[in-house]
């Protein structure tokens, strides 16, 4: 056996045990380990890991959630890899690491430690199919580029402008080269986990996407059992990374012929009965009419893709969860209206939904005369948005300390044209596609000493400004007789420069 001697929290404890010459090494053995510190005690499952120098292979994985000492003992039908002891030593954490990412405050999220944890996540579905120079190249640009979660398949797509063989096929070939989908290939998911590991070490989320409809592979084609193993030995090899979580699908509802309601909630059944760690698990829509029901206990936060970022209020009221609008368009110049918005459309979306109370996703879609979109392959970022987002996720961490709340839940209908949140005593104003030239709706009520600084989106410029007098209100009769507008709408008022895509932010000093 090998074995771990120190580990930092959060980080992976393995351990490998060789054994018999069998069969079926992925279908005749199970192999659990308990770790127990204490009174705790946490089982994970183990998997078959290939030949080792021509041994039969097993590897367990633990992420550590707390300092000092901690026993495992294995269970096994298979006598060589039952009743294996051992203990190891979890230490302080690596610099940087958090732990994993939870929900807090019903529609946010933060680490372990308590770090508060904001997603700006991108898209690059089969960055880890690529050639390995281009997959480096991704790393370089993802590490550069301010965001800090990327959504990822396991399995290779099929579509256009990606359309290039795999550098791994997932399952072992037969001698006809078809794939045996019981049989994973460790290469390949060996590769998968590194990819994985090395974003962790970047200080990025991992959203593992496990189906998805863009097939030429058959995966799609595989049987409920084999769909089950799949997704057991993914959870068992990934559920002890700090960084993973879990997106069911990328686009379920186009997987609803083969993979009905039923079953997706048994994987996610499977995913919690393999990952004692409880990562993050959701699972992403393709039509805007077709959600999953969020509102199960088994999932974790909304994954949704509408253009209607407006509605982000709404919808984090309807599911009582966080909520990520993973794709409401991408960057680019491509032939398919998901593919063609602006750079200052993504950033303006963004504003709209971060300050909705949800959160975003980025990505881009250029035409490239080699196929080298970001969106499906990785490489180098070509657009101009990248770095206006990184700006917003500035200002929002910076000031960020329970996670914003729209001011439209304060009533104001102002709120359903333009943006506006607050966290705590910070109040963030976005004026989008509207450009007054003063203001006052979401401002202090209380007079008081504020910073008040004016935010241009696009040429990411922070300006302080001064209060001003109030602006003309009127009074308005509404349903039932009432009159609103006959009081003031806030202590003061601003002036501002008759721009689109203004932002303000005030705090006390």
């Amino acid at each position: 056996m090998t074995q771990a001697k120190t580990v930092a929290l959060w980080d992976v404890a393995e351990f490998a045990l060789t054994g018999p010459v069998l069969n079926h090494p992925f279908a005749d053995v199970d192999l659990t380990a308990t770790f127990a510190q204490g009174n705790r005690k946490i089982q994970v499952t183990g998997f078959y890991d290939g030949d080792d120098a021509g041994q039969p292979t097993w590897r367990f994985r633990f992420m550590p959630d707390r300092q000092g000492e901690w026993l495992y003992r294995t269970a096994s039908a298979v006598a060589e890899l039952d009743a294996r002891e051992g203990a190891f030593t979890c230490g302080p954490p690596s610099p940087g690491a958090h732990g994993p990412v939870r929900v807090r405050n019903t529609f946010h999220f933060a680490h372990a430690d308590g770090t508060p944890y904001y997603p700006f996540g991108t898209t690059c579905y089969a960055w880890t199919h690529q050639p390995e120079a281009m997959q480096e190249e991704t790393l370089a640009t993802l590490g550069a580029s301010g965001f800090n979660k990327v959504r990822m398949g396991v399995f290779p797509k099929h579509y256009i402008y990606n359309e290039n063989e795999p550098l791994h096929p997932i399952f072992e070939r037969r001698p006809d080269g078809s794939e045996d989908f019981t049989r994973p290939n460790v290469v390949a998911f060996r590769h998968f986990e590194r990819q994985v590991e090395k974003l962790m070490r970047l200080g990025i989320e991992a959203d593992v996407i496990v189906f998805h409809p863009y097939d030429r592979w058959h995966y799609c084609d595989m049987s409920f059992e084999q769909d089950c193993a799949y997704v057991k030995y993914l959870t068992a090899r990934l559920s002890a990374y700090r960084n993973v979580w879990w997106s069911l699908a990328n686009e379920f509802d186009f997987l609803l012929d083969v993979k009905p309601i039923p079953q997706w909630d048994r994987y996610f059944h499977v995913i919690e009965e393999h990952d004692p760690n409880r990562h993050l698990a959701s699972i992403h829509n393709g039509e805007p009419e077709v959600m999953f029901d969020h509102r199960k206990p088994w999932v974790s936060h909304v994954c949704v893709q509408n253009t209607e970022v407006k509605k982000t209020p709404e919808w984090r009221r309807q599911w009582g969860k966080p909520l990520v609008n993973d794709e409401l368009e991408y960057e680019g110049d491509i032939p398919r209206p998901w593919g063609n918005i602006s750079a200052r459309e993504l950033v303006h979306r963004f504003w709209i939904t971060v300050l909705g109370g949800g959160y975003a996703g980025h990505g881009e879609t250029f035409l490239h005369p080699d196929d080298l979109l970001w969106w499906a392959k990785g490489g180098s970022l070509r657009g101009e948005s990248a770095p206006r987002i990184k700006f917003l996720r500035k200002l929002i961490e910076d000031d960020g300390r329970h996670g914003l709340t729209p001011l439209v839940d304060d009533g104001r209908w102002e709120f359903r044209r333009v943006s506006g949140a607050r966290d705590g005593d910070v109040t963030f104003l976005y004026f989008g596609e509207h450009q007054p030239r003063e203001w006052a709706v979401g401002l202090p009520k209380r007079d008081g000493d504020y910073a008040i600084d004016l935010i241009d989106t696009w040429d990411m410029s922070v300006t302080p400004i001064e209060k001003a007098p109030l602006p003309v209100s009127p009074a308005l009769r509404q349903r039932g007789g009432a009159i609103t507008g006959d009081r003031p709408e806030a202590a003061f008022g601003i002036r501002l420069p008759g721009r689109p895509h203004m932002a303000v932010r005030v705090k006390p000093r």
